[in-house]
């Protein structure tokens, strides 16, 4: 049984342990931080996609627990009045409708998975160095331990360690927006459950949705200069508010009310990218998620994304014939897709275009529910094999 070592165990590292496990391989998780709680205040959507990639690891379970779903979407312009509502991804499936969560949240879910089935994930095991052999390659942590296997994937996210060690130039961009995340317990007028509003403001790409319990969810993007370093860091929910309202109340929408209103959960961001034709691979060391692919969050797949390369990973090692050609079989089946997916998000981030379906300017025109050979990739009976172009 080969050994796989994945460095990170958020949404790309727990995905790719369930998915190598349930492909027989040997697998140990090593994450970086103390405990699962890493960005906490952010939430995300997982689309229909992710939610089947999920399903093919026996992990729907884990996700529908937490969270809510989305089955709808609303569009709304700047003056208030709605454009549209459409049925989103694979609304009447239950196990694969979107569903709208903390990071952290999933985070904690999906690494109780793995521990459930008795899968290793190491805390506070931070990588320093990677090593390649003839036959395997060693992992180095900042503790002074080693662990040897066959294979290391980095799932290791934006700031990505094993990305730095494999390929250096490699590194993010600025996509275009700083994002917003916020809750509160006020509630937008007529409740609509199960629904993502967006709003296509004058100045600003808004959306928010409403858990059962009444807490709404929102963001905001806004296409400018980035924000200064020490602004992300040291600023105050009052600071972002200051910035971020005036903007809004230009419009006729329930936006600005929604981030005006307490408490003072909110956070910013600068988005950010990699570029297209980023290395993913040496040797026996692979990157995946937004380690080898991060997109702005327009599109709203990046975790989807991620685990979908967890499973279409695990099912090409299980079906090439070598380690080689099943990083190379990945690669193949992998590449096209997710840059398809920076592209989009972002000319979206940087207004060069606007999606015509999916949920607004958070689109999904890289999650196409019942694309044919998405699901023949994720399907976890079919042979990858006999699918590579």
């Amino acid at each position: 049984m080969a050994q796989v070592l994945v460095i990170g165990g958020g949404i790309a590292g727990a995905g790719a342990a369930l998915a190598l496990d349930k492909a027989g391989f040997d697998v140990v998780v090593y994450e970086a931080h103390p405990d699962s709680a890493e960005d906490i205040g952010a939430f995300l959507t997982l689309a229909s996609n992710g939610m089947r990639a999920l399903a093919q690891v026996d992990a729907s379970a884990a996700v529908t627990a937490i969270g809510f779903p989305l089955t709808s979407m609303r569009v709304m312009d700047d003056t208030g009045t709605e454009l549209a509502q459409v049925p989103l991804g694979e609304a009447g499936t239950p196990h694969l409708q979107y569903r709208c969560l903390r990071r952290g949240d999933l985070n904690s879910a999906l690494q109780a998975e793995v521990e459930r089935r008795g899968i290793d994930i190491r805390h506070g095991a931070r990588l320093m160095s990677v090593v390649e052999g003839p036959g395997g390659v060693t992992a180095h942590f900042a503790d002074g331990t080693t662990a040897a296997g066959d294979l290391l994937i980095g799932a290791d996210g934006l700031n990505s360690t094993v990305r730095r060690l494999i390929s250096p130039d490699a590194r993010p961009a600025y996509a275009g927006q700083y994002v917003f995340y916020g809750y509160t317990g006020a509630v937008p007028g007529p409740a609509w459950p199960e629904t993502i509003t967006m709003v296509r403001g004058s100045s600003v790409a808004f959306g928010y949705a409403v858990s059962p319990d009444g807490e709404t969810y929102w963001f905001a993007r806004v296409t400018d200069a980035p924000l200064a370093a020490d602004t992300v860091a040291q600023g105050t929910p009052a600071q972002w508010r200051d910035l971020l309202l005036p903007l809004l109340r230009k419009d006729s929408t329930p936006a600005a009310d929604l981030v005006a209103a307490p408490p003072d959960h909110l956070m910013v961001t600068n988005a950010t990218e990699l570029p297209a034709g980023t290395p993913w691979r040496s040797g026996r060391t692979l990157i995946i998620g937004d380690a080898a692919h991060a997109a702005s969050p327009a599109t709203g797949q990046g975790a989807s994304m991620a685990l979908e390369d967890a499973v279409v990973l695990a099912k090409s090692l299980r079906d090439a014939p070598d380690t080689d050609a099943a990083l190379s079989l990945y690669e193949t089946l992998r590449r096209p897709r997710v840059e398809h997916n920076i592209t989009v998000s972002g000319n979206i981030s940087r207004g060069a275009h606007t999606p015509s379906s999916g949920p607004g300017p958070r689109g999904a025109s890289a999650d196409r529910p019942g694309d044919d050979e998405l699901i023949r990739h994720l399907e976890w009976s079919s042979d990858l094999s006999q699918l590579a172009p």
